[in-house]
């Protein structure tokens, strides 16, 4: 009777643990982060490319990491990035780049999280930006190179996509920020936002091609940013801003590059709704990385950022602490004494403390289209139910 009960009570246990499990999965707990995107979300991949093509990043250089890391990791920032912020909220290790594993046995596992994004990276490939005028000086890791990096990572590990979809499935997949370089490129060398604003189809169909790839490949919860506002800009408002341009007169920032972005984002949401139609079955998030920083941008005290929101804590001066020939990182760049007091590191990329304001507003408050909070419960809780199994 002892030894029935023991072996009952054992497959009893098993088939809760599996239940559980299937509760987990329905209720959108990951079990790895994929991400793809430009600076805002590589960990580390400009680190490694710069490494095999001999090009000198600013990110590779101190002052850069030195709030959390100590030390420069190819993070575009002081310290964590906001997929570093839900990696830890997942109880999931920071996402490793790609390209850390290359030339490695050890090859990226997809049952681990993996990140495919790339500093300077763009929604439309290189060549056919090229074709628009528009020269990439930074990499040619365009988010479809980033899908072929994808792939190839299927190939390496199950053969073929079919075999990958239940750990695909139980991905999170973050889709960027990504898109913003193909408009920061034309707007840094002058182009008019009138012939800008013409890539922005383009840019759009390439996001909406890779979410829609990436769902039949088995994804089921994707994450898909919008952009940040980028007339906040402090490199923008050093290069752009001038006595004809219109200021928002409670942020401070350029209007009309402010507008280009919602039209951006509208046009995103607009074809993410499309896609909901066409995929039922997956979830598609869209996150407001817009109005989660411009909250910070209009009340930047509210959040503890005593020393504004426009003007860089890591810079070669002038009223925004920008300078192009002297960016953060180079020998006569100057940094400030408190980043966490600043909303903008480079005058490009964003603070630690500031990603950390976004990642709460996007993953823990209001600022996602639907809300992320309703998918997910973390590991952490589903560590502590199991135990007690």
């Amino acid at each position: 009777m002892s030894s029935s009960f023991s072996t009952n009570f054992r497959c009893f246990a098993g088939f809760l643990v599996v239940l559980w499990g299937r509760i987990m999965y329905a209720n959108g707990c990951f079990t790895s982060i994929i991400s793809f995107g430009d600076s805002i979300a590589d960990t580390g991949n400009i680190k490694h490319l710069g490494s095999i093509t001999g090009q000198a990043f600013p990110s590779l250089f101190p002052p850069y990491g030195q709030t959390f890391f100590n030390k420069p990791t190819g993070r575009c920032s002081d310290g964590r990035l906001i997929i570093d912020f839900l990696a830890e909220s997942l109880g999931l290790p920071f996402v490793p780049p790609y390209m850390y594993d290359q030339g490695r046995d050890n090859v990226a596992k997809l049952d681990q999280s993996v990140n495919y994004a790339v500093a300077g990276a763009t929604a439309v490939s290189s060549q056919l930006l090229a074709e628009e005028g528009i020269q990439n000086p930074v990499t040619n890791a365009s988010l479809k190179v980033q899908l072929q990096w994808f792939k190839h990572s299927l190939l390496s590990i199950c053969g073929n996509a079919s075999d990958c979809k239940d750990v695909i499935g139980r991905s999170l997949f973050l889709m960027g920020e990504i898109g913003g370089n193909d408009y920061n490129f034309p707007i840094r060398d002058g182009k008019p936002i009138e012939e800008i604003k013409a890539l922005v189809p383009s840019v759009i169909n390439s996001i909406a091609s890779t979410v829609n790839e990436l769902i039949e490949m088995g994804a089921r919860t994707l994450v898909v940013p919008g952009n940040f506002p980028i007339g906040c800009s402090s490199a923008h408002l050093t290069e752009r801003g001038s006595e004809n341009e219109e200021y928002d007169p409670a942020t401070g920032c350029l209007v009309q590059l402010n507008q280009f972005v919602e039209y951006h984002n509208e046009l995103l949401q607009t074809k993410l709704n499309q896609i909901r139609e066409l995929h039922p079955y997956a979830n598609i998030i869209y996150a407001d990385y817009y109005n989660a920083a411009m909250q910070i941008y209009q009340s930047p005290y509210t959040f503890g950022f005593t020393n504004g929101a426009l003007k860089a804590c890591c810079g070669g001066g002038g009223p925004f602490n920008y300078n192009s020939t002297t960016t953060c990182g180079h020998e006569y760049a100057t940094v400030c004494d408190e980043p966490d007091t600043y909303v903008s590191w480079d005058g490009v990329h964003l603070t630690e403390a500031t990603y950390k304001v976004i990642f709460k507003s996007l993953f823990q408050g209001p600022y996602t289209t639907p809300a992320f909070s309703s998918f997910c419960y973390t590991l952490s809780q589903v560590g502590v139910y199991s135990e007690s199994i």
